[in-house]
Protein backbone atom coordinates (compact mmCIF):
# COMPACT_ATOMS: atom_id res chain seq x y z
CA UNK A 1 0.00 0.00 0.00
CA UNK A 2 1.20 3.52 -0.78
CA UNK A 3 0.41 7.18 -0.23
CA UNK A 4 -0.44 9.00 -3.48
CA UNK A 5 0.13 12.67 -4.33
CA UNK A 6 -1.21 14.66 -7.27
CA UNK A 7 -1.47 18.36 -8.13
CA UNK A 8 -2.08 20.83 -10.93
CA UNK A 9 -4.89 19.14 -12.80
CA UNK A 10 -6.49 22.49 -13.71
CA UNK A 11 -9.83 20.88 -14.48
CA UNK A 12 -12.17 22.98 -16.60
CA UNK A 13 -15.27 22.30 -18.74
CA UNK A 14 -13.34 22.94 -21.96
CA UNK A 15 -11.13 19.87 -21.33
CA UNK A 16 -13.48 16.88 -20.91
CA UNK A 17 -10.72 14.34 -21.67
CA UNK A 18 -8.76 15.58 -18.65
CA UNK A 19 -11.80 15.26 -16.40
CA UNK A 20 -12.42 11.76 -17.73
CA UNK A 21 -8.84 10.75 -16.93
CA UNK A 22 -9.20 11.95 -13.34
CA UNK A 23 -12.53 10.17 -12.90
CA UNK A 24 -10.97 6.95 -14.21
CA UNK A 25 -8.07 7.36 -11.79
CA UNK A 26 -10.38 7.97 -8.81
CA UNK A 27 -12.34 4.86 -9.74
CA UNK A 28 -9.20 2.91 -10.62
CA UNK A 29 -5.74 2.73 -9.09
CA UNK A 30 -6.40 5.53 -6.60
CA UNK A 31 -8.46 2.96 -4.69
CA UNK A 32 -5.28 0.95 -4.09
CA UNK A 33 -3.68 3.74 -2.08
CA UNK A 34 -3.63 4.20 1.68
CA UNK A 35 -4.55 7.85 1.10
CA UNK A 36 -4.58 10.51 -1.61
CA UNK A 37 -3.21 14.04 -1.29
CA UNK A 38 -4.21 16.71 -3.83
CA UNK A 39 -1.72 19.56 -3.43
CA UNK A 40 -3.56 22.39 -5.12
CA UNK A 41 -5.02 23.49 -8.44
CA UNK A 42 -7.43 20.61 -8.74
CA UNK A 43 -9.54 23.09 -10.71
CA UNK A 44 -8.48 25.75 -13.19
CA UNK A 45 -10.87 28.03 -11.32
CA UNK A 46 -13.18 27.40 -8.36
CA UNK A 47 -15.74 30.16 -7.98
CA UNK A 48 -17.28 28.90 -4.76
CA UNK A 49 -18.74 25.82 -3.12
CA UNK A 50 -22.14 26.66 -4.62
CA UNK A 51 -20.77 25.96 -8.11
CA UNK A 52 -23.61 24.13 -9.89
CA UNK A 53 -21.66 23.12 -13.00
CA UNK A 54 -21.67 19.50 -14.25
CA UNK A 55 -17.87 19.45 -13.76
CA UNK A 56 -18.18 20.32 -10.07
CA UNK A 57 -20.89 17.71 -9.59
CA UNK A 58 -18.92 14.95 -11.33
CA UNK A 59 -15.70 15.57 -9.41
CA UNK A 60 -17.51 15.97 -6.08
CA UNK A 61 -19.31 12.66 -6.55
CA UNK A 62 -16.13 10.83 -7.60
CA UNK A 63 -14.20 12.07 -4.59
CA UNK A 64 -17.07 11.14 -2.28
CA UNK A 65 -17.08 7.60 -3.68
CA UNK A 66 -13.33 7.25 -3.16
CA UNK A 67 -13.54 8.44 0.45
CA UNK A 68 -16.56 6.21 1.10
CA UNK A 69 -14.50 3.32 -0.25
CA UNK A 70 -11.98 3.78 2.55
CA UNK A 71 -9.31 6.04 0.97
CA UNK A 72 -8.90 9.32 2.88
CA UNK A 73 -8.41 12.35 0.61
CA UNK A 74 -6.62 15.51 1.74
CA UNK A 75 -6.89 18.65 -0.39
CA UNK A 76 -4.63 21.68 -0.27
CA UNK A 77 -5.58 25.00 -1.84
CA UNK A 78 -3.74 26.09 -4.96
CA UNK A 79 -3.50 29.49 -6.55
CA UNK A 80 -6.44 28.65 -8.83
CA UNK A 81 -8.87 27.09 -6.36
CA UNK A 82 -8.29 29.08 -3.20
CA UNK A 83 -12.07 29.48 -2.70
CA UNK A 84 -12.53 25.78 -1.88
CA UNK A 85 -14.30 25.75 1.47
CA UNK A 86 -16.12 23.80 4.11
CA UNK A 87 -19.13 22.93 1.96
CA UNK A 88 -16.84 21.33 -0.62
CA UNK A 89 -15.15 19.33 2.15
CA UNK A 90 -18.51 18.20 3.52
CA UNK A 91 -19.85 17.23 0.09
CA UNK A 92 -16.77 15.21 -0.87
CA UNK A 93 -15.68 13.86 2.51
CA UNK A 94 -12.22 15.32 1.89
CA UNK A 95 -10.18 17.18 4.49
CA UNK A 96 -8.82 20.63 3.66
CA UNK A 97 -5.17 21.20 4.55
CA UNK A 98 -3.44 24.44 5.57
CA UNK A 99 -0.90 25.97 3.17
CA UNK A 100 1.95 24.30 5.10
CA UNK A 101 1.58 20.89 6.71
CA UNK A 102 4.15 18.33 7.88
CA UNK A 103 3.27 14.64 7.80
CA UNK A 104 5.22 11.55 8.83
CA UNK A 105 5.79 9.67 5.59
CA UNK A 106 7.35 6.30 6.42
CA UNK A 107 9.41 7.91 9.17
CA UNK A 108 10.46 10.98 7.15
CA UNK A 109 9.05 14.36 8.26
CA UNK A 110 7.62 15.63 4.98
CA UNK A 111 6.47 19.17 4.28
CA UNK A 112 3.54 19.53 1.88
CA UNK A 113 2.88 22.79 0.02
CA UNK A 114 1.19 23.85 -3.19
CA UNK A 115 4.47 25.56 -4.09
CA UNK A 116 3.53 29.06 -5.16
CA UNK A 117 4.90 30.60 -1.96
CA UNK A 118 8.32 29.22 -2.89
CA UNK A 119 8.45 31.33 -6.07
CA UNK A 120 9.77 34.39 -4.27
CA UNK A 121 11.18 35.91 -7.46
CA UNK A 122 7.66 36.40 -8.82
CA UNK A 123 6.89 39.44 -6.68
CA UNK A 124 3.96 40.55 -8.86
CA UNK A 125 2.19 37.25 -8.35
CA UNK A 126 2.89 37.17 -4.61
CA UNK A 127 1.35 40.64 -4.23
CA UNK A 128 -1.75 39.44 -6.12
CA UNK A 129 -1.92 36.30 -3.98
CA UNK A 130 -1.77 38.34 -0.78
CA UNK A 131 -4.75 40.34 -2.00
CA UNK A 132 -7.05 37.54 -3.15
CA UNK A 133 -6.46 35.33 -0.13
CA UNK A 134 -7.53 38.03 2.33
CA UNK A 135 -10.76 37.03 4.12
CA UNK A 136 -12.33 40.36 3.15
CA UNK A 137 -11.61 39.83 -0.56
CA UNK A 138 -12.90 36.27 -0.51
CA UNK A 139 -16.08 37.31 1.32
CA UNK A 140 -16.73 40.07 -1.22
CA UNK A 141 -16.11 37.66 -4.10
CA UNK A 142 -18.45 35.01 -2.69
CA UNK A 143 -21.09 37.68 -2.17
CA UNK A 144 -21.42 38.10 -5.94
CA UNK A 145 -23.63 35.99 -8.19
CA UNK A 146 -22.23 32.84 -9.81
CA UNK A 147 -22.35 34.52 -13.21
CA UNK A 148 -20.33 37.47 -11.93
CA UNK A 149 -17.78 35.20 -10.27
CA UNK A 150 -17.35 33.16 -13.43
CA UNK A 151 -16.76 36.30 -15.46
CA UNK A 152 -14.21 37.59 -12.93
CA UNK A 153 -12.42 34.22 -12.88
CA UNK A 154 -12.23 34.18 -16.68
CA UNK A 155 -10.76 37.69 -16.72
CA UNK A 156 -8.21 36.79 -14.05
CA UNK A 157 -7.12 33.69 -15.99
CA UNK A 158 -6.71 35.70 -19.18
CA UNK A 159 -4.64 38.34 -17.40
CA UNK A 160 -2.52 35.65 -15.77
CA UNK A 161 -1.76 34.01 -19.11
CA UNK A 162 -0.66 37.33 -20.58
CA UNK A 163 1.49 38.15 -17.56
CA UNK A 164 3.12 34.71 -17.56
CA UNK A 165 4.39 35.08 -21.13
CA UNK A 166 6.24 38.25 -20.12
CA UNK A 167 7.87 36.85 -16.98
CA UNK A 168 11.35 35.48 -16.58
CA UNK A 169 11.39 31.67 -16.55
CA UNK A 170 13.53 31.47 -13.41
CA UNK A 171 11.31 33.90 -11.48
CA UNK A 172 8.39 31.49 -11.74
CA UNK A 173 10.37 28.55 -10.33
CA UNK A 174 10.87 27.68 -6.67
CA UNK A 175 13.75 29.72 -5.27
CA UNK A 176 16.46 27.49 -3.71
CA UNK A 177 16.78 29.69 -0.62
CA UNK A 178 13.00 29.61 -0.10
CA UNK A 179 13.02 25.81 -0.33
CA UNK A 180 15.75 25.49 2.28
CA UNK A 181 14.13 28.07 4.55
CA UNK A 182 10.77 26.26 4.43
CA UNK A 183 12.32 22.91 5.32
CA UNK A 184 14.31 24.38 8.19
CA UNK A 185 11.36 26.35 9.54
CA UNK A 186 9.16 23.27 9.66
CA UNK A 187 11.82 20.76 10.68
CA UNK A 188 11.30 18.56 7.63
CA UNK A 189 13.68 16.46 5.52
CA UNK A 190 11.44 16.11 2.49
CA UNK A 191 9.38 18.70 0.60
CA UNK A 192 6.60 17.75 -1.82
CA UNK A 193 4.98 20.49 -3.88
CA UNK A 194 3.42 21.28 -7.22
CA UNK A 195 2.66 24.59 -8.97
CA UNK A 196 5.76 24.89 -11.18
CA UNK A 197 4.85 22.03 -13.55
CA UNK A 198 8.48 20.89 -13.53
CA UNK A 199 8.38 17.36 -12.10
CA UNK A 200 11.51 15.92 -10.60
CA UNK A 201 13.25 14.67 -7.47
CA UNK A 202 16.09 16.85 -6.22
CA UNK A 203 18.52 15.93 -3.40
CA UNK A 204 19.08 18.57 -0.73
CA UNK A 205 22.36 17.75 1.04
CA UNK A 206 22.26 21.20 2.67
CA UNK A 207 19.44 19.88 4.87
CA UNK A 208 20.51 16.26 5.42
CA UNK A 209 22.16 13.43 3.46
CA UNK A 210 18.74 11.93 2.65
CA UNK A 211 16.80 15.18 2.25
CA UNK A 212 14.96 15.83 -1.00
CA UNK A 213 12.53 18.10 -2.82
CA UNK A 214 9.94 16.41 -4.99
CA UNK A 215 8.04 18.44 -7.59
CA UNK A 216 4.76 16.99 -8.81
CA UNK A 217 3.89 17.06 -12.49
CA UNK A 218 0.83 18.68 -14.03
CA UNK A 219 -1.88 16.70 -15.81
CA UNK A 220 -2.52 16.61 -19.55
CA UNK A 221 -5.58 15.37 -21.42
CA UNK A 222 -4.06 11.95 -22.09
CA UNK A 223 -1.62 11.49 -19.21
CA UNK A 224 -1.54 12.37 -15.53
CA UNK A 225 1.26 12.52 -12.99
CA UNK A 226 1.27 10.88 -9.56
CA UNK A 227 3.84 10.49 -6.82
CA UNK A 228 3.78 7.07 -5.17
CA UNK A 229 5.40 6.86 -1.73
CA UNK A 230 5.88 3.74 0.37
CA UNK A 231 8.49 2.16 2.60
CA UNK A 232 10.87 1.93 -0.38
CA UNK A 233 10.77 5.67 -1.08
CA UNK A 234 8.95 7.96 -3.51
CA UNK A 235 8.61 7.56 -7.27
CA UNK A 236 7.04 9.78 -9.92
CA UNK A 237 4.73 7.73 -12.11
CA UNK A 238 2.21 8.36 -14.90
CA UNK A 239 -1.56 7.93 -14.90
CA UNK A 240 -2.91 6.64 -18.21
CA UNK A 241 -6.27 5.78 -19.75
CA UNK A 242 -8.34 3.55 -17.52
CA UNK A 243 -6.99 5.26 -14.40
CA UNK A 244 -3.92 3.02 -14.26
CA UNK A 245 -0.61 4.01 -12.65
CA UNK A 246 2.30 2.97 -14.88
Amino acid sequence: MAVLFIADLHLEPARPALTRLLLEFLAGDARRGDSLYILGDLFEAWVGDDDDSPLAAEVTAALRRLVAGGVPVQVQHGNRDFLLGGDFAAATGCSLLPEHVVIDLDGVPTLLMHGDLLCTGDTEYLAFRAQVTRPEWKAAMLGRSLAERRAIAANLRAESQIATTAKDYAAMDAAPDAVLAALREHGARRLIHGHTHRPGIHPLPEIAPDAERIVLGDWRDDRGSVLVCDADGCRLRDVVSGGRIV
